[in-house]
Order: C-alpha cells, then sequence, then structure tokens
C-alpha cells in the first residue's frame, strides 16, 4: 500500500491492516533473522531515514497512546526531576511493576501525551522512548520478535517492513 494512503489512514484502519499482514509479516520477519546481519540493518536503516522523513509521528502517536516504555532507574530519576516531585512520588503515583519485573505505566495512553500528541517530558523522556521504535538500532535480526509487535502499533514501522518485503522479492 502506497504511503500516502497509510498516512491519510486512521488508527482503526492502521489496526485492520496490521492485523490483517500479522501472519505474512511474522513469517517473513522469521525469515530476515537467518539473513546477514548488516544486509538486514543497512536495509532497515536506510527505511528508517526515508520513512521518518514522510511521517510525522505527532500525526500519530499510537506507540504513547497504546504501549508503555520500560523506565529503568535513571529515566525515573530524569522524568521526576522535571516534574519537580521525588522519585518515589514519581513511581506510586505512574508506575506499576509488570510481569517482568519491570516499572511500566499503569495507564495508556501514556499521562505526558497531551492533545496534540506533543509529550510534556519529551526532553526528559525514558530511553525506550528515545529508542522507538528501535529500527535503527545496530543487529537489527537480534529484534524481528519487537519489530513485528511494532508492525501493529507503528505505521512507520509496517511501511518499513512493506518496503523490505518488496525489496526482497
Amino acid at each position: 500500500m502506497p504511503l500516502e494512503i497509510l498516512l491519510r489512514m486512521d488508527l482503526e484502519k492502521f489496526n485492520r491492516l496490521s492485523t490483517q499482514k500479522l501472519s505474512e509479516n511474522k513469517t517473513f520477519l522469521k525469515r530476515i533473522e537467518k539473513k546477514n546481519s548488516r544486509e538486514v540493518d543497512d536495509a532497515f536503516h536506510r527505511l528508517h531515514d526515508e520513512v521518518f522523513e514522510e511521517i510525522d509521528c505527532l500525526t500519530c502517536a499510537n506507540c504513547c497512546k497504546t504501549t508503555s516504555p520500560i523506565f529503568y532507574e535513571t529515566d525515573i530519576e530524569r522524568v521526576a526531576k522535571s516534574l519537580r516531585i521525588k522519585p518515589g512520588d514519581f513511581v506510586e503515583k505512574y508506575l506499576r511493576v509488570d510481569e517482568d519485573k519491570d516499572y511500566v505505566l499503569k495507564s495508556s495512553p501514556c499521562p505526558f501525551l497531551d492533545n496534540e500528541n506533543y509529550c510534556s517530558v519529551y526532553k526528559d523522556r525514558p530511553k525506550a522512548c528515545r529508542e522507538y521504535p528501535h529500527t535503527n538500532r545496530k543487529k537489527m535480526v537480534q529484534i524481528m520478535d519487537l519489530t513485528y509487535k511494532n508492525t501493529l502499533v507503528c505505521p512507520a514501522v509496517l511501511e518499513m517492513v512493506e518496503r523490505i518485503k518488496k525489496l526482497a522479492s
């Protein structure tokens, strides 16, 4: 599907499209895991730059609306400081411990996301938010499960995977 159409779609349509491609993308990304790591990195990194020149995250913010980053101790301290509260108070007010024993947000959408999709703690946001959607990392072959999950959250990741599938065919 051309990017222009994807950009005009609302999140409900994106969710339907990503769900339709669920099985196909899972199979494709499993195959990619076995490819040359450097070639996979090069493809993803080039497409990461291309796609994010075309997509403005502020028009979507689905990641902030539907998922939670992991908060490490340094993230907790940094965000708490920016909010001018104690780290313990920040944890009590905003975080919970998940099944993997990680600190994550108690609720979604993110409490720091405003009505125009801006982050009120952007300059102090957690590392996981800074790195999302993780498509410009080294050794992408090691995180294909995460990439697959992110095709269900981020239109940009879905677009990258679709473009890589076209390159591979």
